[in-house]
């Protein structure tokens, strides 16, 4: 069964599975949605664990000797898998789908992966560990949901907030889970159980969103002009290069360029959005895109990249950061600000 972490632990407060599966690149809920497997299964007297670390080179035979092996105490024991990259190869996902389909009665495997790409998922060793087992995939917050999950956790710990302080503790923590677990923990030490506004968030909590490239694209189309310049100042602050920036948003552009050539052809948009395979958690964001520019503006926005690229390889003048932010305003469909400038490096 595949359930969301927010479901983990009433499934583990029922019963325990013979295999978990946490995958995703979420750190805080990755780490806690194991720690939670962990508790349940030590609860039931699996009192043993061992790890395996399913690196370069890692010999899958591994994992069978450690379904196989008899503790010397009669132990049952919790088995963890770490996989980092997400892909166990063909020796790997022959050993995962013999453990799925006949799991050792005295172990338990906690597999812990990193994002699994949408191949990964239609995989018969991937689907065997759904058969079989729980599997819990970690996805990043949506910026709309960040401030139900502080409040929640401010309630959990105690604390009190304001519609208001939560804003503004989600802007100040945006797209780093782990620094907002930390600062819900400051705020509970130094304020205890009295009412938090926004004043003692702003004394209190330091800047620490952090945002990727692909999260600034899908700002833009998402027309959130204000969110879209906030994470493309974050990006330059955090060191990240503009030539990387540029690359993201031109390969965005030039596929809605394509997209909207087609679209006016009379594709249907739903047959286009199955041909160029988009992910159904992007599909509103492209479909939003495309309602708002026509051919015509997705090309400028292409002509405008090319502008982009050849400022940053210096064939033209300009600063490429006040570029990127005219063109993401530009996607955004907002008015550019005049006399707006990126902070300079």
């Amino acid at each position: 069964m595949i359930l969301s972490s927010g479901r983990l632990q009433a499934q583990l407060d029922q019963w325990v599975a013979p295999l978990y599966l946490i995958a995703g690149d979420e750190p805080l809920q990755q780490m806690e949605a194991a720690d939670a497997v962990r508790n349940a299964v030590r609860a039931r007297g699996f009192t043993g664990r061992e790890v395996l670390h399913a690196g370069k080179g890692f010999d899958w035979g591994e994992l069978g000797a450690a379904a196989g092996m008899r503790s010397l105490f009669a132990e049952r024991r919790l088995i963890e898998l770490r996989l980092p990259g997400g892909k166990p190869g063909d020796a790997g996902a022959r050993a995962l789908r013999a453990w799925a389909e006949n799991p050792p009665e005295d172990c338990v495997l906690l597999i812990v992966s990193g994002k699994l790409e949408p191949s990964a998922r239609r995989s018969k060793w991937f689907q065997a560990l759904e058969k079989g087992g729980v599997v819990v995939q970690v996805w990043p917050l949506k910026p709309a949901e960040l401030p139900v999950w502080i409040e929640k956790r401010l309630r959990a710990r105690g604390v009190q907030a304001t519609p208001e302080a939560v804003a503004l503790l989600a802007e100040r923590v945006e797209g780093n889970l782990l620094a907002a677990a930390q600062e819900i923990e400051k705020l509970h030490l130094l304020y205890g159980e009295r009412r938090l506004h926004p004043e003692a968030i702003a004394a209190a909590v330091g800047d620490s969103a952090r945002f990727t490239i692909y999260e600034l694209v899908d700002s833009a189309l998402a027309a959130e002009a204000a969110r879209s310049v906030r994470i493309l100042q974050g990006l330059q602050e955090e060191g990240v290069e503009a030539v990387l920036v540029l690359w993201a948003l031109s390969r965005e552009i030039r596929q809605l360029q394509g997209m909207a050539v087609e679209l006016a052809g009379g594709v249907p948009l739903e047959q286009l959005l199955h041909r160029h395979r988009v992910w159904e958690q992007r599909k509103p964001l492209i479909r939003e895109g495309l309602r708002r520019h026509p051919v015509r503006r997705w090309q400028q926005l292409l002509r405008r990249a090319a502008r982009i690229d050849r400022v940053i390889k210096g064939a033209e003048e300009g600063n490429p950061w006040d570029e990127l932010l005219q063109l993401i305003l530009s996607m955004a469909g907002q008015p550019l600000f005049a006399g707006r400038r990126m902070r300079g490096r």
